[in-house]
């Protein structure tokens, strides 16, 4: 087989920045040397600021060389990187991938598989630990396994925290609205938050993972038919996962009869229609049933009355995806991860103006000072930060006083914020914060689904609100539109049908309460902001 060479070839962030290029460079390179090499094409371990990274197969490990461009790629050969990996002198070495501390200093449970083997490769999946999980659950009862998920902790990690066992057991315990009626598994993978990219991930580098979850929650709760709701944007993961049904099936994880264990479940995709409000789980079930993506009043609630009217299971990509740790090695190894009610490992994603981006899988409890410093290395720009938005577009803005809290759900609670989908994002002292809150109304309004007026109506309001209140023309005419501003917030908060419009005035009122110097009028930048 010749050296063996394993390439993020799956994963749309590294072929953005070209290892598909860098692919084709080594083939030909090693063509013209006649030496021959094997690239085996992965998802990402999401180090994104080394990538594309080469990792060479040895004895003691894999040998990392990055970030590869194809023009490093006869200085690699000239090296002897492919000859002798270890010890081969070149400014691109990383070393062991493993012993990197930014890779080791992690606790890799969910993602633990991401970048080390093609993930359209069930024989290779199930020989990294693969489906444990599953033929743990099919050997439990039912309800043993939904125990083992409400004993392990887990929460919903698409944003409200939810306890994703106590979901399950009222979908299980549900009555269908017919006659064998039908319960559903629908996994919602429409990413849309800024700074996320943890369910990219497992779709394009991991995808089995996902599948292996989704097959144990329709065995918990009586479930035979899945679907997952895939982000338009996200065409090449919708590929790759459609590619994973397939030799899942074909290997018998998937269909009429799972590992001969005579039990069934079938597993279906659906393509998003790039509506942000589609990643409410209401509106995401309108879109699967071919309707308008709006959202539905509650009650009734999914797990009593969802797809197609039936009890449903809807649960995020990292929430379904790490249920097979919980099934292969028990809840309390799992639960032993976090603080307090926030148990486990979080996908944190690092974005914005940092240094180092890239997923950073860790328990709870570590402070955001030491994501952003320790794995993000502080500003890609070498300026102090100023500000961190966590949670995505409806996520609260930090400033850098408050970084040493704690990432847990019931922490950011106590100070206005939400974990979320662990979007990181940063930001350095050249930030307006303003235009920031300003975005924010001015997102709502252009993603509302419009079925209810706080968020329709107040949004719109809410833009020029803020546009009056950085041009009032004196204090009293500022204080005017600043109460004015809070009030609509609140409006919007008690208001409003579903968490977008609930939501959106959490980026604004913390952008509000904590640089209030960036709304007086005459801040450079601030003004005119409706012309921008």
């Amino acid at each position: 087989m010749g050296v063996k060479i394993y390439l993020s070839l799956r994963d749309s962030a590294s072929l953005s920045l070209a290892a598909g290029d860098v692919a084709d460079a080594l083939k030909s390179e090693a063509k013209k040397r006649g030496q021959e090499i094997a690239i085996i094409a992965t998802g990402s371990r999401g180090i994104y600021w080394l990538e594309p990274i080469i990792e060479i197969d040895t004895p003691q490990g894999r040998v990392g060389f990055g970030p590869c461009s194809p023009q490093d790629v006869v200085s690699l050969f000239e090296a002897g990187c492919f000859a002798n990996p270890a010890s081969a002198q070149h400014k691109l070495s990383l070393g062991l991938i493993e012993e990197l501390p930014w890779l080791k200093h992690q606790q890799r449970l969910t993602f633990d598989r991401c970048g080390k083997y093609d993930p359209l490769d069930v024989a290779e999946y199930e020989r990294l630990g693969g489906f444990t999980g599953l033929k743990a659950a099919i050997g439990m009862a039912p309800e043993t396994v939904i125990d083992q998920v409400k004993e392990s902790g887990l929460r919903g990690r698409g944003g409200a925290g939810f306890p994703t066992g106590i979901k399950w057991k009222t979908v299980a315990d549900a009555k269908t609205n017919r006659k064998n009626g039908q319960k559903y598994i629908v996994c919602n993978a429409d990413e849309g938050d800024s700074g996320t990219f943890s369910d990219r991930m497992i779709l394009e580098g991991d995808p089995l993972r996902l599948i292996e979850g989704m097959v144990i929650a329709g065995l918990a709760v009586g479930a035979t038919v899945g679907f997952v709701y895939i982000r338009s944007e996200y065409r090449a993961a919708r590929d790759i996962f459609d590619q994973a049904i397939a030799a899942a099936t074909r290997r018998g994880w998937l269909g009429e009869n799972i590992a001969g264990s005579g039990k069934k479940f079938r597993l279906y995709t659906r393509l998003g229609a790039g509506a942000y409000i589609c990643g409410e789980e209401t509106s995401l079930l309108e879109s699967i049933e071919g309707k308008r993506g709006t959202i539905r009043y509650k009650p009734p609630l999914p797990a009593i009355q969802g797809l197609f009217g039936q009890p449903t299971v809807i649960n995020n990509v990292i929430s379904l995806a790490t249920i097979p740790t919980i099934l292969a090695k028990g809840a309390k190894y799992y639960r032993d991860f976090g603080m307090g009610r926030s148990q486990g490992t979080m996908p944190l994603q690092l974005g914005g103006n940092i240094k180092h981006g890239g997923l950073v899988e860790i328990a709870f409890g570590i402070t955001l000072r030491q994501v952003i410093e320790d794995f993000g290395g502080g500003t890609a720009t070498g300026r102090p930060i100023r500000a961190v938005q966590v949670g995505g577009p409806l996520g609260a803005y930090f400033p850098a006083s408050m970084l040493d809290i704690a990432i847990d759900y019931e922490a950011f609670a106590a100070v206005k914020g939400m974990v979320g989908h662990g979007g990181i994002v940063v930001f350095d002292e050249t930030v307006n914060l303003a235009k920031q809150a300003r975005f924010a109304m001015e997102f709502c309004a252009i993603e509302s689904c419009g079925k209810c007026t706080p968020c329709r109506i107040g949004s719109t309001r809410g833009v020029e609100v803020i546009d009056r209140l950085v041009a009032a023309p004196d204090v009293a005419s500022h204080s005017a539109q600043k109460k004015l501003l809070t009030d609509l917030c609140g409006v919007m908060t008690d208001g409003s049908l579903c968490a977008l419009g609930g939501l959106t005035p959490l980026p604004v009122m913390s952008a509000l309460t904590h640089f209030p110097e960036d709304f007086a009028p005459g801040v450079k930048g601030a003004i005119p902001m409706a012309a921008e």
